[in-house]
């Protein structure tokens, strides 16, 4: 959008929905920008349906995996970039300010909250604007259904399933493939535990080094032989309805 359509478009609405990305692995069978997509796609279609901005994505996170393709960004800087961000548009006039990050990890999703924690805190000349961070993973029934009873995360039947919908071209069925059984079912038991936490002396005052835990080639954490493009259809419009709602909440405290 050029200046002059934005200082039009803030005449009719004053909502942005900020896409939160991360670029990182997701096996072999989907792209290094899945999460992309899941940041993108989601806030794209809220805003068709309510007239809301969409701010430009931002691709990068943090995932804390080591394989090709992954990208890390300190989640210190990842906390300071959010508040940043938001301070920006509350700058330009926006009152609702709508995070929608795409990529569920512990680090990342503990750094955008803090990120819009601090920005409300520290700018009290904008106390009249809202700051909502969207998780659309746990405000989708179907999919906290998905992740209780069948402990799929990271790159297996639901994010296939999402791409299959949204970005088929992204997903290469035959190269579905999965780590060791024992490395995959420690995975889905806990996705965090893909770490592995080493300190040089066993004392509580040691600092442990964090890294990706050596046997892991794939990274999948669920079966994505499951997926298919009418399920991701329903965990998209799932995923979209929440954002709308919340989105329609938000703009009637502006009446």
């Amino acid at each position: 959008m050029t200046v002059k359509q934005i200082r039009e478009a803030l005449q009719e609405t004053s909502t942005v929905l900020i896409p939160m990305g991360c670029t990182e692995q997701h096996g072999y069978h989907l792209t290094t920008d899945t999460d992309n997509h899941n940041a993108w796609q989601v806030a794209v279609r809220a805003a068709n349906r309510t007239g809301a901005f969409v701010a430009p994505l931002q691709p990068y996170g943090f995932s804390g995996g080591e394989l090709p393709g992954t990208i890390n960004i300190n989640p210190s800087v990842i906390a300071m970039l959010v508040t940043e961000i938001l301070r920006a548009f509350a700058f330009h006039g926006l009152k609702n300010l709508v995070l929608v990050p795409g990529h569920g990890g512990t680090e990342n999703m503990e750094a955008i909250q803090l990120g819009a924690e601090q920005f409300v805190r520290d700018h009290v000349g904008y106390a009249d604007r809202q700051v909502a961070v969207y998780f659309f993973l746990t405000a989708s029934p179907t999919l906290v259904k998905q992740f209780e009873e069948k402990r799929d995360y990271h790159a297996g039947e639901f994010e296939t399933a999402l791409m299959m919908h949204w970005a088929p071209e992204e997903v290469y069925p035959d190269e579905m493939t999965t780590d060791a059984d024992d490395i995959l079912e420690m995975m889905r038991d806990n996705p965090d535990a893909y770490q592995v936490h080493t300190v040089p002396l066993e004392d509580p005052s040691m600092v442990a080094r964090i890294a990706q835990h050596p046997e892991i080639q794939v990274g999948v954490m669920g079966d994505p032989s499951l997926a298919t493009a009418e399920f991701g259809r329903k965990l998209c419009e799932e995923a979209v309805d929440g954002l709308v709602e919340l989105i329609k909440r938000m703009e009637s405290m502006d009446a």
